[in-house]
């Protein structure tokens, strides 16, 4: 994977607004998880854009994003979770794409990807 070209106003964002006052890669976690929860807007359509061995999706898929997974399993990684198969399942959310959200959803999302793809983590 190659890593995705610095964005100074990304950068700025992230380390201001949503990793302020983080000491440790727990806070940070902890930063991001609140960000995506109170930016994000659920519920809100997606698309498969990565294949993942943790998860079902294929390339493609659509799928009903329907909030954010429990906390305890995004210290490593954010995950969504998804209407799926009569219940609800935790993705990783780097999986996924918005359809047609509103702008603070899509910045969140594409703010979170960015993180990824600097090769960035907890």
């Amino acid at each position: 994977m190659t890593r995705q070209a610095k964005d100074e106003e990304r950068e700025q964002r992230i380390h201001m607004e949503i990793i302020v006052d983080a000491y440790g890669p727990e806070e940070q976690a902890a930063g991001w998880y609140n960000y995506l929860s109170d930016t994000l807007q659920f519920p809100f359509s997606a698309r498969c854009v990565a294949l993942r061995a943790i998860s079902p999706l294929e390339l493609g898929d659509k799928v009903e994003v329907v909030g954010m997974a429990p906390d305890e399993e995004c210290e490593h990684d954010m995950f969504v979770l998804i209407r799926w198969k009569r219940r609800q399942l935790a993705v990783p959310l780097m999986q996924l794409e918005g359809i047609q959200v509103d702008e603070e959803t899509q910045q969140a999302i594409e703010d979170w990807h960015y993180w990824v793809n600097r090769g960035y983590e907890f």
